[in-house]
């Protein structure tokens, strides 16, 4: 029997991001579907924002060096006007929010702030500033700066902005293709009948949706027979997925053949063990152009190790730049200890800036209710064997709070 050559989890998420690499093709959406998109290219301003100097406000647009004095209202501006300068000495426009400002005023009142208006004339606050509320021509994006970079992931932000920019489509990197595949003998799916002596199948579904919160799309391929022979056949029909996230079969028991499977079809394996808890047997690799990711059977177990472990794969292979998982900073509320000789997963919620353990840290890996209890996860550094209450900590929200 094959011994595992454990690797520190530091250690093996680097060697499966440096092997995160692939040149996935592009296509052209519509802004309409790019939410979630990776940008293919770079995108540079092609219209100022604004595109004309406007105003912020409604009130009354003045030349500033007569403010001082009584001005003579002699036109009224509205958004969607082309307006012609005509302001002579001690005039002022009456003006609306977004309108544009002739080149012949450069302030802008509000009216509320006037000392006296009437219908045809008004009278400026001595405390007026030459500039305000003038909206300058190209002060928030100047033609052909640079507006994105390739790899941004496109966000309700990034569309109102390329909205702006008159951009109709971008090129983005075609979305990965996810095989999503459970062992064990014992599985029923959800929707089939379940004896005592037979569990649910709730990895699959949990992955799927997991991957689904991270802004992947997966397909569920079904149950891995039982047998070397026909895992062999299964996983070589899989060969045309990007991607392969398999759950169960990769620990030291008799019916786990699912590494064989796996080298059978041209596996070249980058790790199988990594010293984190719970999560001991994950094995990743590269089987052709298919990255492979498995994770070991118990249900914690999968979902935590997809996070920690999987998410910033997946992001770099999708070609986000952006793929590290963001930590925040957080005060412990209550004293908890782990084992110090390895990288603890430890589930907590986050809450007004602190931080509290999960069930005391006393977690089966087999458990499901601890991760619906938590919103966050902290990972220790081999050596610690405690986090203090009131020490400062860095932790992850999971996605689904974030």
């Amino acid at each position: 029997m094959k011994k595992l050559d454990i690797l520190s989890y530091k250690n093996a998420l680097n060697i499966a991001l440096e092997n995160a690499v692939k040149e996935l093709p592009q296509e052209v959406v519509f802004l309409s579907n790019s939410l979630g998109g990776i940008l293919s290219e770079d995108i540079t301003v092609k219209k100022n924002i604004p595109s004309f100097d406007n105003s912020a406000l409604d009130g009354f647009a003045f030349n500033y060096k007569d403010k001082n004095n009584k001005l003579k209202i002699v036109s009224v501006i509205y958004a969607g006007d082309k307006p012609k300068e005509m302001l002579k000495e001690n005039e002022c426009y009456k003006i609306m929010t977004g309108a544009k400002v002739p080149n012949d005023a450069d302030t802008v009142v509000a009216i509320e702030d006037c000392l006296e208006v009437t219908d045809t004339y008004i009278k400026l606050p001595a405390s007026v500033k030459k500039g305000n509320a003038l909206r300058l021509k190209g002060e928030e994006l100047k033609k052909g700066e640079s507006l994105f970079r390739k790899g941004e992931k496109i966000t309700s932000s990034v569309i109102a902005l390329l909205a702006a920019q008159g951009v109709p489509a971008v090129k983005v990197y075609k979305r990965l293709s996810i095989a999503v595949a459970s062992t064990g003998n014992e599985l029923k799916e959800p929707w089939e009948e379940a004896s005592e002596d037979e569990i649910y199948n709730a990895n699959s579904s949990a992955v799927t949706a997991l991957l689904n919160e991270y802004g992947f799309k997966s397909d569920y391929v079904g149950l891995i027979p039982d047998n070397l022979d026909k895992t062999v056949e299964f996983i070589s029909k899989l060969k045309n997925y990007d991607v392969i996230i398999t759950t169960g079969g990769i620990s030291m028991g008799d019916a786990d053949f699912l590494e064989e499977a796996f080298l059978k079809n041209g596996l070249k394996e980058f790790f199988h063990g990594v010293n984190i808890k719970p999560g001991r047997p994950t094995m990743m690799g590269k089987m052709g152009k298919t990255f492979v990711m498995a994770m070991p059977g118990n249900p914690l177990t999968t979902m935590l190790n997809v996070i920690v472990l999987c998410i910033s794969v997946l992001l770099k292979l999708q070609g986000n730049k952006n793929y590290s998982l963001k930590t925040i900073k957080a005060v412990n509320k209550k004293q908890f200890g782990f084992k110090c000789n390895r990288t603890n997963i430890i589930l907590g919620r986050f809450e007004n800036g602190n931080f509290t353990v999960t069930r005391d840290n006393k977690i089966g890996s087999g458990m499901l209710l601890p991760l619906y209890e938590s919103n966050a996860l902290m990972l220790t550094k081999e050596g610690e064997s405690e986090v203090k209450e009131g020490d400062e900590i860095d932790i992850i929200l999971l996605k689904n709070f974030q």
